[in-house]
């Protein structure tokens, strides 16, 4: 709760200092305010120019930051979204943009109680826009493929559980129009395999980057 009311206090600062700055832009009578470091930091997410990280594993502490986000406006998603699986209706009807993981993790702390690999796939299946992570360098990135495998190995549907590690998470950091996706005009990014990209002895055979091969 202290931690919540810290970032809502800071963001309604912000919001008035943008608002008293408007003001004195308008009306040469006034005077603008002092400048605020760290005001001015936080006018790019009230903005939405900036989007929002909101790091939760709780289920309490993931709709308190929806809250706070809808409350300000935010462009935000939901980094780990450990008990994601036990409000997939409720993200769903916020349109929240979920990056799940890491799956590679113990239940280090009380956060981690209910983690399961199959949340992915229940997010998904609820309609829920969500990404795979590996948290990296928490769970190094190379294992990335392996928590992509553990979420269809619960239930996730294997072509979303691609979209989790390309398309979507391409889309959450407004980077669509250039990767996620083979589409005519997008970067030439591919990675050719010589079987399931799922399967552990699957090896790499070639990778090209904006078309031309580097391996």
């Amino acid at each position: 709760m202290a931690t919540a009311a810290l970032i809502r206090e800071a963001l309604k600062k912000a919001r008035r200092y943008k608002k008293d700055l408007d003001a004195a832009a308008a009306d040469n009578e006034l005077d603008p305010p002092d400048f605020d470091a760290k005001c001015e930091a936080l006018l790019p997410v009230l903005s939405r120019e900036i989007p929002v990280h909101i790091h939760a594993h709780r289920a309490d502490d993931i709709c308190t930051g929806i809250r706070i986000a809808k409350e300000f406006g935010l462009d935000y998603s939901i980094i780990h979204c450990t008990e994601g699986h036990l409000i997939s209706e409720i993200l769903k009807s916020e349109s929240t943009k979920v990056m799940c993981g890491p799956l590679l993790c113990d239940r280090s702390k009380p956060e981690l109680y209910s983690l399961t690999p199959s949340s992915a796939g229940i997010l998904d299946k609820a309609g829920v826009n969500v990404s795979i992570i590996t948290d990296h360098p928490v769970i190094p990135v190379q294992y990335l493929m392996l928590c992509v495998s553990l979420a269809v190995k619960n239930g996730m549907d294997r072509f979303s559980a691609y979209k989790a590690v390309t398309i979507n998470p391409a889309r959450l950091c407004g980077i669509d129009s250039r990767v996620g996706s083979i589409e005519i005009g997008k970067d030439a990014d591919l990675v050719l395999f010589n079987g399931d990209p799922l399967d552990i002895f699957t090896k790499v055979i070639a990778v090209y980057i904006d078309g031309r091969k580097v391996k």
